[in-house]
Order: C-alpha cells, then structure tokens, then sequence
C-alpha cells in the first residue's frame, strides 16, 4: 500500500488517515509543482514553494508540467465516485473528446503553442504602459464579450462540446486566439467545470442536464495579450443550495475586488474570500489561484483566495486575476486520468468566478466585464 502525502501549507510532510491533502498549484493557477520521476524533487520543489512565501522571494520557478507520471497519485487523489449520498444528482462522467478545433493561420499565437516545452511561470508582474493598458482593456473586452454569449446558450440538452464550438469561432472570427488550446495539451478552447468539477473540465459529448451548474472558463489571446474571466451559469431549474453557493461565490469575488488598490497587500484578498465563505460555511479550494496575467498567461503575483501570510502589495497598472473557487463540502481535489479536469473529493458541488483587474489611482478596474 502506498504512502499518502500530506502537503499543506506551512507545514511538514505527514500522513493522515491515509487521504490525500497538498497544496499543489495547476494550471490557472500560476504556480505549479513540476512533477519528476522522485521523491527528492517532489521534496526540492516543496521547500523552493514555502520559501517563495516566507521569505519574501519574488518568484520561485515551477514549471507547468502536464508530462504527469505515477506520481500525480501523490498529488492528486485519483479515487473515483460511484453514487453521491443523498443526491438525486449524478456524478459527473467524462463523454467523448472531439478533434481539435482549427485556428486560421493567420492568427498569431501565444508562444507556448509552438513550443515543445511545459509552459512556464513569469517572475515579472504585469505592470503596463498606456500601450498596454489599451491592450488589454481589448482582450478583456473580447473574453468578457465572448462569455457573454457563451452564456446565453446554456440551457439543458447542450453538449459542453457544443460550448466550446461557438467560443471557438467567435474567438476567431474577432481575430484573437482561444488561450488554453494547446497550452499544456490541453485540447480545447474553452474550460466548462459543470457541478463538482472545481475547474479546468475538458469540453466533450456530456450534455447538460436540468439543475447542474457550469462554469465557463474563457481565456483569449488578442494583440499580444490574455484577457482572462469565468462565471458559473445555472442550467434549467437550480435547487436553492446550488444558487446560493453560486450567488455567494460571486459575492466572494466582488468583495475581494472592491479592497483592490495600490499598495494593498494581496493576503487581504484570501481574508476577505475566506470571511465571507466562512460566514456560509462554505469550503475555499487552495490548490488553484489567481495570478498576473497580460503578455503572458500566468505570471506574477500569486493570488491565493484563503488565509495566509503571503508578501507582495499591488502595484498602479498591474493586472492580475482573482478567482475564487468554494465547495459546498470537500475542498480537496480529485484529478482525472485526462490530467486536468478537476472534482470535489466527495463529489459535493463547487462553484467559481473570475476577473481580471487593472489597479488603477482609484482602485480595480474590472476589465472583463460588458
């Protein structure tokens, strides 16, 4: 039988009780273990993780690998659900993948698309001139224009697949480029996370069913810069405990943006996420969190949406992402053998949203909204 790792924040490696907790950070998230073929790696990169907080370090690079060997099953518990307890909901199951879709070649791409390489985590922040701030007011325009739409498809008989096919050639057809195909491998142009899925579902044949919830996850590349933003949509008929996770995971996000300003330091972030899911009862997902984004897609800061005693403040033009991802019961994650699709542990439901922020003299600008 192997031996469960516990990675959690601030402290030690332990067992306990034979579960899996880490504090792992993918994808969206900025901040990546680089998965080896060792222990001894796993070891490195974990206390190069704690020191980037304690120490007051600018960055620690962690590559983004998607190159996962046996020993995701460390990281990730991959233990599947068969029923759900006192749920008439069923557990989420994968459908059908299709092709990758076509981007027109005239379109430019980010530089992780052509490259053979994991994509990486920019230590810079993402400060901007007037240039780049024009640049990314447009590519947040663009993704909050998109999932606009994407929104007003869902409705229950709707594949995931049939989501991902409309963001696709919207995004094209506006000249920009869908962000998260090929990055890492993942292969479609969009994320749609529907109930327990905490983030980063892979768009397939699933249809949507009366009364799940669904996140869409838009990320587009326009003019050399990311706009990245997600809303969690009800489908059909949506029982009072799945809107009321939803509505205060929005209030979580909302309430985190209003404290945003030059100079405030970015653990009052993950207080004011926690207070108000606290308040509810409602579990903060630590494994996935906000970051910089602009010329690239993940940078500098990390934004973690629960209690900590990170270091960094926010700067005047930087742009960045807050997240915020809230359970109803578990908030550990379970990943997929497709290496990025991402559940509850208990298969209980979860909810996110997603901006991003200029800061500005004034406060935060939201730039991906309509």
């Amino acid at each position: 039988m192997e031996e469960k790792v516990v990675l959690k924040l601030g402290e030690k490696f332990k067992s306990l009780d034979g579960k899996v907790k880490k504090q792992c950070l993918d994808k969206d998230t900025a901040i990546v273990v680089f998965l080896s073929s060792s222990y001894i790696a796993i070891l490195i990169n974990w206390v190069l993780f704690t020191f980037y907080f304690y120490t007051g370090r600018k960055h620690v690079s962690m590559l983004n690998s998607r190159k996962f060997s046996g020993l995701t099953n460390l990281l990730f518990n991959r233990r599947t659900i068969e029923e759900l307890p006192n749920s008439k909901r069923k557990c989420l199951r994968a459908g059908k993948v299709s092709p990758h879709r076509p981007v027109p070649a005239h379109i430019p791409r980010p530089p992780y698309v052509n490259s053979k390489k994991p994509p990486g985590f920019a230590s810079r922040p993402e400060v901007h001139d007037k240039k780049g701030i024009e640049c990314m007011k447009a590519s947040g325009k663009l993704a909050a224009q998109v999932l606009q739409y994407a929104g007003t498809l869902i409705k229950p008989g709707l594949t995931t697949d049939e989501i991902d096919e409309a963001v696709h050639h919207m995004i094209i057809n506006n000249g920009a480029y869908p962000s998260p195909l090929g990055y890492g491998r993942f292969p479609k142009s969009v994320c749609t996370s529907v109930n327990e899925c905490i983030c980063h579902g892979i768009p397939d044949s699933r249809v949507l069913e009366d009364g799940d919830i669904v996140n869409i996850d838009i990320t587009v590349y326009l003019n050399g810069y990311h706009g990245d933003t997600s809303t969690t949509y009800f489908v059909g008929d949506v029982d009072e405990e799945a809107r009321n996770l939803v509505k205060v995971t929005k209030e979580c996000l909302d309430n985190a943006i209003s404290i945003c300003a030059p100079g405030v330091e970015f653990n009052k972030v993950g207080k004011t996420i926690h207070d108000r899911a606290d308040k509810h009862h409602y579990g903060v997902v630590q494994q996935f969190v906000g970051h910089g984004v602009g010329r690239v897609f993940h940078s500098d800061p990390v934004i973690l949406h629960f209690m900590n005693n990170g270091h960094g403040r926010m700067l005047l033009n930087q742009t960045f992402t807050i997240e915020p991802m809230l359970t109803i019961g578990s908030i550990n994650p379970i990943m997929w053998d497709d290496n990025w699709t991402v559940v509850t542990e208990d298969g209980n439901l979860s909810a996110q949203f997603e901006h991003t922020l200029l800061i500005t003299e004034n406060g935060a600008e939201i730039l991906t909204q309509c």
